[in-house]
């Protein structure tokens, strides 16, 4: 990564199935079974729009976390609600959670250090996603997934998987990325 990129990759890896989800539950059940701990998650391809929504996801639900005001008893379903904008979490993990179809996911791992007041403030490690490397490919072996040479980007079928446009709907191309982060904050509204 470009040592001056503003925010670090956040640690998510892009996974490829070797098939189609035929059993979105089976997967995560598989998944839970062998993450290190609660804090790793599995997340719909589409759902993630670049490394500044990922942080900025994060730090709402670290934010939220912190003050004991989550929606969701878990933070990776909080995370997943805050992704899908809504305050559900069925809701959440029918738009941001694996579906019957689905050929690809994010593994992503929310770490855990303390934020500041303000997200320019928080001071994030650099190395956290190479730090959490080797438990990213050991959950894609175990999920008999291949990791993905590539990084979030927003794009319009992202949008309408999290519900933030309808099918059909056009958005500009350098407008996708402020629709995620919106969509994301009026999850508490």
């Amino acid at each position: 990564m470009d040592g001056n990129h503003p925010v670090p990759w956040f640690p998510a890896w892009p996974i490829k199935f070797s098939d189609e989800i035929q059993n979105p539950l089976d997967i995560v059940s598989l998944f839970d079974k062998w993450r290190p701990n609660d804090r790793w998650l599995l997340m719909a391809f589409e759902a993630a729009a670049s490394e500044v929504h990922l942080w900025t996801t994060w730090f709402a639900v670290r934010r939220l976390e912190e003050k004991n005001k989550m929606v969701a008893r878990k933070t990776d379903a909080e995370f997943l609600r805050l992704i899908a904008g809504t305050r559900q979490i069925k809701i959440a993990f029918d738009r941001a959670g694996l579906q019957i179809g689905d050929t690809a996911a994010w593994i992503l791992y929310l770490p855990e250090f303390e934020i500041s007041a303000t997200f320019g403030q928080t001071e994030i490690e650099r190395e956290i996603y190479n730090n959490n490397q080797l438990d990213a490919e050991r959950l894609s072996e175990h999920l008999n997934a291949q990791i993905l040479p590539q990084r979030p980007f927003p794009n319009e079928e992202g949008l309408v998987r999290i519900g933030a446009i309808m099918e059909g709907e056009k958005i500009a191309p350098n407008k996708c990325e402020d629709a995620y982060l919106l969509h994301s904050t009026m999850s508490d509204l």
